[in-house]
């Protein structure tokens, strides 16, 4: 499959919480290391005939992943959070492309503005956590 997002990652739906107008979708990524969780309406869920075991693919567009540095113990209401290293950076003008490579061996991409990454001093082998709330995940599955 191809899309223009490049965080995209296959997997396998561990468990659907089934809400009156949303559910939460468990995924297991193939890489057997990452569970990404994600929030869709239960119409959606329905048509998909997502379940335990059925076989997905995720997609998060580099624009909604937030990236945190130095949390100083924070804590954050986003559902997805995976810690990693930046791999490389990429600034074109006003936006910058962050790569990663999260703990569970997966790739991550995120843009940002390049004020944030200024701002945030980011360097290639920095530790940084990404944040994506379950509603920006998109579920896919083959028809």
């Amino acid at each position: 499959m191809k899309s223009s997002a490049c965080n995209q990652y296959f997997g396998t739906v561990l468990s659907v919480k089934n809400g009156a107008l949303s559910d939460e979708v468990e995924i297991l990524l193939d890489s057997g290391n990452t569970r990404i969780t994600a929030i869709i309406t239960s119409a959606a869920c329905k048509s998909m005939a997502l379940e335990t075991g059925k076989k997905v693919v995720t997609i998060i567009k580099e624009e909604w992943i937030i990236l945190v540095k130095d949390n100083e113990g924070y804590r954050f209401s986003s559902r997805n959070r995976f810690p990693g290293a930046v791999t490389s950076i990429k600034e074109s003008g006003v936006m910058t492309e962050v790569n990663m490579r999260l703990l569970g061996g997966e790739s991550l991409t995120s843009i940002i503005s390049t004020d944030a990454a200024k701002s945030l001093d980011i360097n290639t082998g920095d530790k940084l956590t990404a944040l994506f709330k379950a509603p920006m995940v998109l579920i896919g599955v083959k028809e």
